[in-house]
């Protein structure tokens, strides 16, 4: 789940701006955080199909993240009432689940984080709804692979810089824009913490990427241009020029020689293209 650029009222004087390192103990606890995230990502698949209303698809996040022994970190959060965050099409982020029913065609982001044992496995991943038309699935393809072209450059001893410059390299480099409103964001104990993790960004600038380091990275990319609002509900970000907008996020720990994805698909079910 990302959050404009600032601190929520349950995080204040916990989250001092400094950037935590973590040992093995808390790589343990974020991996367990994290599997459960992706699990619940993965027992959705079937379910989001033409029909679906999303406060149904809500309950079986809330359902699974309780029966795994975790709680929703959404719920509650600011006020927030739901286990998810459901965005169908040219809804950039934290849409709010509903009576809406998906439609043959939408592209759709669910956004989950259940804490776990104090830990936040934070993810989110795009599904397709019946048959969506070739340039919604590019753009969702496009999205994932600058995901992954960020977190190729999450290594000890690049730069914050580094990641957002991939991003927005093979985004643009497809014609397609770079969502700033929003950012990633460090987490473990807290769900949103130091570093902010931009997705446009300049290589060689931004802090250096040290062992220990826990971030999400979670690019939004429009199929038109970035701007982005935010509706009167106080939460639903939507582009503005309407155009479609898809997004993944993982969350990852910096390790001696590269990084850790915490919440990767036990079976592969987290990247297009789709079974």
């Amino acid at each position: 789940m990302t959050q404009y650029q600032t601190v929520a009222h349950d995080e204040t004087g916990l989250r001092d701006g400094t950037i935590k390192l973590h040992g093995p103990e808390a790589f343990a606890g974020m991996r367990r955080a994290g599997r459960l995230a992706a699990e619940i990502l993965d027992a959705l698949v079937p379910l989001v199909r033409p029909g679906a209303r999303t406060d149904d698809l809500d309950d079986v996040v809330r359902r699974m993240t309780l029966d795994g022994g975790a709680v929703p970190a959404t719920l509650g959060y600011r006020g927030y009432a739901h286990s998810s965050c459901i965005s169908i099409n040219h809804v950039v982020c934290h849409g709010i689940p509903s009576d809406k029913t998906l439609k043959d065609g939408d592209i759709v982001n669910i956004d989950v984080t259940p804490l776990l044992d104090g830990w936040h496995g934070d993810s989110s991943r795009m599904y397709l709804v019946g048959d969506v038309p070739l340039k919604a699935r590019r753009l969702v393809e496009v999205t994932h692979e600058c995901l992954m072209l960020g977190i190729a450059q999450a290594k000890p001893g690049a730069r914050l810089g580094d990641i957002g410059a991939a991003i927005q390299r093979h985004a643009e480099g497809n014609r397609y824009g770079v969502v700033r409103e929003f950012c990633g964001h460090g987490l473990g104990r807290l769900f949103h913490d130091a570093p902010e993790v931009i997705h446009a960004a300049r290589a060689g600038t931004g802090p250096e990427l040290k062992p220990g380091m826990f971030f999400t990275i979670e690019p939004m990319i429009n199929l038109g241009k970035p701007p982005v609002k935010l509706l009167e509900d106080g939460w639903t970000a939507v582009t503005r020029d309407r155009s479609l907008s898809a997004q993944f996020e993982h969350s990852i720990g910096i390790t001696g020689d590269g990084c850790e994805i915490f919440t990767l698909s036990p079976q592969g079910l987290d990247k297009p293209p789709y079974a």
